[in-house]
């Protein structure tokens, strides 16, 4: 639990209020480019490559950086289609690692028609991370950014963070934004021979997909973009939409507890259990089992949401019941890793309109409202609070405009606990060439989720077909999910 802690104070959001949308006009050629294959240490059957790009596509004459790649071959060759570039999400998850050690992360099917893609987005890989001096990261501040002196504090830190940042990453930490990473996968899509982009992005990496069907519409061939975000989010929006999925996904954790024997809270009120640890929490008397020290409020509010992206509602029982019994019992639980990559890559995408601590404050209160249980988001707060007194934004939000793509298809999760169910609908509504997929049940991923989903997503893939307009997939119980050893690529913690 301690590394949820980093991970929630290290999140950031940054998002400009004006901002002029693409123009879909014909994308220029890529200049010929090639990838250099080898087979991976890690597993031989898992070809590794570098791609060697701009770190500033304005000016190509900044410096390059090698953006490093994967590749599992089609194992059907005789049916190839081509390649699909796909992207994990995060920002900042690797989707080298994830093609390395999750074999089976598409159907046996789609694996026979495309070769595999997988790409580590600028920043990201151990060659060119953006990489931060320990001591610095540890400085964060603890104090809540809605008062003054937490407001001021956290504005100092992140100025402080990012100079040292800076200093040990050299210039493309200012060239982390989403712009910049579509322009590289169109890089990666002609460098692979590829005449048009077949893509699947989960995540953040819908952002991605969203960001190059407006910027190169005639490079498309098919886009599925599973739990989607919605760039045209403004500040009040991103807080109500996330506070209200992370308290919805909660309630179906309690609705579990309540019919379900197995769960260590089944016969208790868990909603008044979770009162009972926030009060304990503001008082400072709530002891993390980990680490013997203090939980604040908002790091348990915080604590649900890893455990619903599965979700792993036993274990979110388990350790509820460890704070209550002040135990040791933590066990088995997603990985809460903090990602360094996160605040610079989400800040330079997002702008939120914090210029106080009162408007940090109003924030709250309005989470609040919408979220009793919870009060907060716990990715969605720490994402905003996170970029407080970043100014500069190279791609702030925007309605999407999306014109002269091959039709889209739009996936999204009713229980979502990070990508709000309501984003994918938002995104669905402005790419009007689009299809929007439901998935009925729970979790952040819906691939993964369903076989249902699976094959309406292949279908698309494979053939370009979509599914019928207002088609919904079932839920799945959590204890049933994934199939065939599926495995979700997606970070632990992050969009």
């Amino acid at each position: 639990m301690n590394k949820l802690r980093a991970a929630l104070a290290l999140p950031a959001v940054a998002l400009a209020l004006a901002a002029t949308a693409v123009p879909a006009t014909a994308a220029p050629e890529q200049p010929a480019r090639t990838i250099t294959w080898a087979p991976c240490e890690q597993d031989a059957t898992v070809d590794c490559g570098t791609l060697v790009l701009p770190i500033n596509w304005d000016n190509p004459k900044d410096g390059t950086f090698s953006l490093a790649l994967a590749r599992r071959k089609a194992t059907d060759p005789s049916k190839r289609i081509g390649s699909l570039v796909f992207d994990p999400g995060g920002p900042g998850g690797s989707g080298v690692l994830s093609l390395i050690y999750n074999p089976t992360m598409f159907s046996p099917e789609l694996m026979s028609r495309f070769d595999i893609i997988g790409f580590d987005p600028r920043g990201v890989n151990p060659h060119d991370a953006i990489k931060c001096d320990l001591s610095v990261l540890q400085q964060a501040p603890t104090d809540p950014p809605d008062t003054p002196k937490g407001y001021a504090a956290a504005v100092a830190y992140r100025k402080t963070l990012m100079d040292d940042c800076r200093k040990l990453s050299g210039p493309l930490i200012d060239h982390v934004d989403d712009i910049s990473v579509v322009k590289d996968i169109d890089a990666i899509r002609a460098a692979l021979g590829e005449k048009k982009l077949t893509y699947y992005g989960v995540s953040y990496g819908t952002l991605m997909g969203q960001q190059y069907a407006e910027m190169f519409p005639d490079h498309v061939r098919a886009l599925a973009l599973d739990s989607n975000m919605d760039h045209s989010q403004r500040t009040t929006g991103f807080t109500v939409t996330e506070a209200q999925t992370d308290e919805d996904a909660f309630q179906e954790f309690v609705k579990w507890c309540d019919r379900d024997a197995t769960c260590a809270l089944h016969g208790q009120d868990v909603n008044l259990l979770f009162n009972q640890l926030y009060a304990k929490a503001q008082a400072g008397k709530l002891i993390d089992p980990n680490t013997q020290k203090p939980m604040t409020a908002d790091e348990l509010s915080g604590l649900p949401v890893g455990y619903l992206y599965g979700p792993d509602w036993k274990y979110l029982a388990q350790d509820l019941k460890a704070l209550a019994d002040s135990t040791t019992a933590f066990g088995p639980k997603a990985d809460t890793t903090a990602y360094v990559y996160f605040p610079f890559a989400f800040c330079a995408d997002w702008k939120f309109d914090l210029p106080n601590a009162a408007s940090v404050a109003l924030q709250r209160r309005i989470s609040n409202a919408v979220a009793p249980t919870l009060r907060l988001s716990g990715i969605g707060w720490g994402a905003m609070t996170g970029c407080l007194g970043v100014d500069k934004v190279a791609n702030p939000q925007h309605p999407y405009q999306v014109h002269g793509t091959p039709p889209l298809l739009i996936i999204g999760g009713k229980h979502d606990p990070a990508t709000p169910y309501a984003w994918s609908v938002g995104a669905a509504s402005q790419i009007r060439n689009s299809t929007l997929l439901t998935y009925d049940g729970w979790g952040h991923g819906q691939y993964f989720k369903s076989p249902c989903v699976v094959a309406a997503t292949d279908q698309y893939l494979i053939s370009g077909k979509l599914p019928a307009k207002g088609t919904h997939c079932p839920a799945v119980p959590p204890a049933t999910t994934g199939f065939a050893g599926q495995r979700s690529p997606l970070p632990a913690v992050g969009f």
